[in-house]
């Protein structure tokens, strides 16, 4: 059976290397082949807006805006409902391919058949 991951990345700018580390799995699990689905909540919602990926820097780390790009390409990025409404962002706001959906939809996915979650 495949196996596919669900990340949760929390953390955006305010704790960088947790927020990293989600991208950095997630970009090399698609280039080993295993189904991402991302999901940016807390701090990290930000990146689901145009630009923002591109303003995170991380000394010795892959860009993030490439990472995200990776996953939008090969995988599926979702932003979740009430942290996007915490911010004021709406679906006409977001990176194309980025979805809102909420909690119980990141539920059904985790508790997929072969699946693996994992919180950064």
């Amino acid at each position: 059976m495949a196996r596919s991951l669900v990340i949760k990345v929390t953390a955006g700018a305010d704790a960088p290397e947790r927020c990293n580390q989600a991208f950095t799995v997630a970009a090399a699990a698609l280039a080993s082949g295993v189904p991402v689905s991302l999901w940016l909540t807390g701090e990290s919602s930000w990146f689901a807006l145009p630009g923002r990926a591109k303003e995170f820097t991380l000394a010795e780390a892959a860009p993030l805006e490439d990472m995200l790009d990776a996953v939008l390409a090969a995988g599926r990025v979702t932003l979740c409902t009430q942290c996007a409404a915490r911010r004021g962002i709406t679906v006409d706001d977001v990176i194309d391919g980025v979805r809102i959906a909420g909690a119980s939809t990141f539920v059904e996915e985790a508790l997929g058949e072969g699946v693996q979650a994992l919180i950064y």
